[in-house]
Formats: C-alpha cells, structure tokens, sequence
C-alpha cells in the first residue's frame, strides 16, 4: 500500500475512534464508568466498545429475572473490566445471582451427603411436640407402606433447618432397604434449573418423576415461578401421580396458603385459578403437616 494511502487510512481510523468515544461519552454511565476507571481520553478512547459492552451487561443484570433469562454473552457472568498490577483487563466474572445459586446448590449437595445413608434409626427423638407427631405418622407410613394400596404423601412445612428434608429422607432409604421401594428425592428449584439449560432432559426427566413410587419435591415454593415451570412440569408430574395413586412428599418453608399465593404471580402477571389447581393437587397427593422448631443445621 503506498505511503500516502497508509496514513489516510490510519487517519480514517483515529477519526472513527474518537467519533465513536464522543458519542459514548453523551452516556452518563459510560462517563461514570471512564472516570471510575480513572481513564485518559485516549485511553478510553482505544477501548470504547469493550467499555461500552460491560455497562450493556450490567443494565441486563439490573433487570435480572434468573439465569434461565440471562441476556449477557456468558450466561450467569457478567463482561467487566478488572485492574491487576496496574493494568485493565475485561473478564467475565460470575453475576451475584450465580454466586448466590451456587451457594445455594453447594449447601444442598453438603446436605445430601448426609442424607446418603440416613436411616429412620437416625432420626434425634427429642423436640417439641409438633417434631415427635411428625416421627410418628412417618413410623406408620412405613409401617404401613404398600404399593398397592392407595396412599397420601406429606406436604412438610415450617422454618428453615428443622430437618424436613432429613426426616423424609430417612424414611425414603427405610423403605428402599426394607422394602424395595423405587424413590426418587429432588431439589425442585435446581430440577427447574437443570430442565431449563438441557431441554434434551426434560421429557425422561418427567416421565421418571410422574411414575417413581416415592417421590419428594424437596424445598417447593423456593422457585421462581414461571408458566412453564408450574404449568409444564410441575402440574404435569402431580397430575399423572394424582391418577395413578402415587404419594408424593414435599418439603417447602411455605404453608399451603403461602404456596398459592406465591404461585400466582409469574412475570408480574397474577393465575389464581392455575396456582390453586396446583394447590388441589398437592392436597389430593399429601397430608400437610407444619414443623416449627429449633434450627438443627447449626
């Protein structure tokens, strides 16, 4: 390329570049984020469209509904620029919404270690009375546990840490030993998670759920509530186990009036007539008994 050719093409290129940075700079977050930076004009300027990539994933964070909804490049990490040893660097870094799910999901894969070989012998007999009337009716669906005969689960309320999960848990192995019962215990909030980012899951995963003999929903109104989460995999799975007499257990820090209300609203918009369908379901499928005690996870 000759000479003269070079340096209107590098020319072109400087005008471009500061056109591009003026324009930015009309942004206030764009000028906030320059002088948060503490960055030079031209520093700025050689990097506007990485600084300008950063606060559009921040403004999509801002209105986060859920990983699922992610709008950023990398689902659940967000594009921002990081000083190391005096140098700017842009990496995607994990959103505060990830960091709280994985959290969330790291302390529930603690718990299920210890709930790997729990059994009913395991169970601290000591505790309020509401605890030990609890025991009791597990003691007699063991007792009493047969497949053929039709029989409700237990929808198993109350507040955090008081060992729902673990009591039905107990009696889930109890009865796998004992009696060569097929159960299967799910987190229902990362069941969602999973079905929603491998949709290739989804129709084996159901099908499993809606036919296991013993099934727990564990931690039920913990979700975020989505038509699709409550219309197209949830009612689904309570409704073949309501025909088919299955019982169904659920752990949830919600009452059933609670759980209704929360499962009317989806995306701002409010179906009482499909979360109280759900509602009838759980009450067909289950017995609901309310566990108020001491936190035992400490």
């Amino acid at each position: 390329m000759p000479k003269v050719l070079e340096i209107a093409d590098y020319s072109c290129k400087k005008d471009l570049l500061v056109k591009s940075y003026q324009e930015a700079l009309k942004k206030p977050s764009f000028a906030r984020l320059v002088k948060k930076l503490e960055l030079s004009d031209a520093e700025a300027m050689q990097i506007t469209s990485k600084l300008e990539k950063s606060i559009e994933e921040l403004e999509h964070c801002k209105k986060c509904e859920g990983l699922h909804a992610c709008q950023n490049d990398y689902r659940g990490h967000v594009y921002l620029p990081i000083r190391k040893e005096g140098n700017l660097y842009f990496s995607y870094t994990p959103c505060a919404y990830y960091q709280k799910q994985m959290k969330v999901l790291q302390e529930k894969e603690a718990q299920t270690h210890v709930y790997e070989n729990v059994r009913m012998k395991d169970i601290d007999l000591s505790g309020d009375k509401k605890r030990l009337t609890v025991i009791k009716w597990l003691d007699a669906f063991f007792e009493n546990y047969d497949y053929l005969q039709s029989t409700q689960g237990l929808y198993l309320y109350g507040n955090f840490g008081t060992g729902k999960t673990f009591l039905i848990q107990a009696l889930f192995h109890e009865l796998e030993i004992v009696k060569h019962v097929h159960t299967e215990a799910v987190y229902f909030p990362e069941l969602l998670r999973a079905l929603k980012d491998d949709f290739e899951l989804l129709e084996s995963k159901v099908h499993n759920y809606q036919r296991v003999d013993l099934l727990l929903l564990d931690d039920i109104g913990a979700e975020r509530v989505t038509e699709w989460g409550r219309d197209e995999i949830l009612g689904p799975i309570l409704q073949y186990r309501m025909d088919h007499h299955l019982p169904t257990f659920f752990t949830s820090n919600m009452s059933l009036s609670e759980l209704e209300n929360h499962l009317s609203f989806s995306n701002g918009k409010s179906d009482v007539v499909k979360a109280r369908r759900i509602i009838e379901r759980i009450k067909q499928l289950s017995v609901a008994m309310e566990l108020i005690s001491e936190n035992r996870r400490k």
